[in-house]
């Protein structure tokens, strides 16, 4: 996963030499939770993400667009009257590979690699720190669509991370992984060096 990183980057870096570059800022909702083993009982969290974009033109209708996202991810519980919940803040950085129609409409997908700021459980009015229960970084693919008002490089996204690694660490055979959904707003700003 590290090598495709490094591979997408570098086309980046080539591309952007040569090609217009249009950056923009991003915000919206997350939707998350975890699946896998010893997930039952988790039911989706709400949070947000922020953050920063490169749209970087490849050929014809075709993108390449990096971000790093700040996500609130995590998931509640809520059972015999009993509610808590576990907060989990990622810097996320996915890697889009985007089909760009001219209508507006747009199809996204690629990988994304996570890194874990925090995690804290919140349960009963006490907060505890559980990041040292998790690994450090977290690998997901990335899969979306969404609409972008050309006349005002204002757009709207939805996104689905499916959760690729176990973020348990020490978990044995059993696996844990992020799966979270988002809808977001985001805004363009200007091409530079092109037209």
């Amino acid at each position: 996963m590290k090598k495709l990183y490094l591979l997408l980057l570098s086309g980046f870096f080539f591309a952007a030499a040569t090609a217009q570059v249009q950056f923009g800022v991003k915000a919206g909702a997350n939707f998350s939770t975890f699946t896998g083993d010893n997930s039952a009982g988790a039911k989706t969290k709400v949070g947000f993400n922020a953050g920063a974009l490169v749209s970087l033109p490849l050929f014809n209708e075709f993108s390449l667009q990096p971000e790093v996202v700040f996500s609130g991810q995590g998931f509640k519980v809520d059972e015999q009257g009993s509610t808590g919940s576990l907060n989990a803040n990622y810097i996320n950085v996915p890697v889009l590979f985007k089909y760009n129609n001219p209508t507006g409409f747009f199809l996204e997908t690629g990988p994304q690699i996570g890194f874990l700021m925090s995690a804290k459980i919140k349960a009963g009015g006490q907060t505890q720190d559980f990041k040292d229960q998790f690994n450090s970084t977290d690998f997901s693919w990335a899969f979306g669509l969404g609409y972008l008002i050309k006349s005002a490089n204002v757009g709207i996204d939805a996104r689905y991370n499916l959760g690729l690694s176990n973020i348990a660490k020490d978990s044995g055979s059993d696996k844990v992984k992020n799966s979270v959904f988002q809808v977001g707003v985001f805004y363009l700003f200007g091409g530079l060096g092109g037209k």
